[in-house]
């Protein structure tokens, strides 16, 4: 038979266990019957509307929240997977830079023809504007024929077009070269400090397509001719100035200032009057 004293550390055991925290709901009575707690229930039936009404907003909110976290990763997703074309030219540029700097074989004088260096700039010399701009002008004050000096004038003119159109091209592409190297004195004169397009380039095909249309050559001298435009841009490639591309669109850009300068061509009357003018403008100085 239990003891008097077990039967009360049972019952004390109950009522402890009865008072803590998370029963003290259980052992609470309810103040009114159910009379009362039906009108509580109607009463807060009526205050429905304006908790969903209140709970509209931040749905809408919560909404608009999810709208763009679903639009951000997909712009991410964009970004980090490109499109075809996208690959294709990102493709094509690494190519263009590695053939390009694989190229560059004179670029420095400790480079694998380092030796052949100086020949290859004075072969790029002969592709200069400066070099050319300053030869017509001499040939133009020595020439006595119409005809010599319509030409001449003309391609004075494709000449300064040329240097004016590839120095604002350059300025707004500003490509580097394959390899970093500060531009030299006459390449700083004539506004060649940038890769793109290629300058010499331009000025050799449009010179080259120039002299075949309005000149009489022989058709050895003519094979020279368009050799020695081909060299001019390839020798800035082994220089380490320019890429591949900016060689070739040099020649795309040189062809389309000789078709330029074709529709707009000067006549021999208008050419002497330019050349009048200008012995008259500079006449107080010689």
């Amino acid at each position: 038979m239990p003891s008097t004293f077990n039967v009360r550390s049972r019952v004390r055991e109950r009522n402890g266990v009865l008072n803590r925290p998370e029963f003290i709901s259980l052992n609470q009575q309810p103040s009114g019957g159910p009379a009362e707690s039906r009108r509580g229930s109607r009463r807060a039936a009526p205050m429905k509307p304006q908790s969903s009404q209140q709970s509209e907003e931040p749905t809408d909110s919560g909404s608009r929240d999810r709208r763009e976290s679903t639009k951000m990763p997909e712009e991410d997703c964009m970004q980090l997977n490109p499109s075809f074309k996208g690959i294709a030219m990102n493709s094509l540029l690494a190519i263009d830079i590695c053939l390009s700097k694989r190229m560059g074989v004179c670029a420095y004088t400790s480079s694998s023809w380092g030796g052949c260096r100086s020949m290859v700039s004075l072969l790029a010399l002969t592709g200069h504007g400066i070099t050319w701009i300053l030869g017509t002008i001499v040939c133009l004050t020595r020439s006595n024929t119409l005809a010599g000096q319509e030409v001449l004038v003309n391609l004075l003119l494709a000449l300064i077009l040329d240097i004016m159109t590839v120095a604002g091209l350059q300025r707004l592409v500003k490509r580097r070269g394959p390899w970093e190297m500060s531009p030299g004195f006459l390449d700083c004169i004539a506004m060649d400090k940038y890769s793109f397009p290629g300058a010499h380039a331009s000025r050799a095909a449009m010179v080259s397509k120039f002299l075949l249309s309005h000149l009489v050559l022989a058709v050895p001298l003519r094979i020279l001719l368009v050799l020695w435009a081909f060299l001019v841009g390839m020798s800035r490639v082994l220089l380490g100035k320019h890429h591949l591309t900016d060689m070739v669109c040099g020649f795309a850009l040189g062809m389309l200032h000789f078709s330029l300068m074709e529709t707009v061509w000067l006549s021999s009357n208008t050419c002497q009057n330019i050349i009048s003018i200008s012995t008259l403008s500079w006449s107080p100085f010689f």
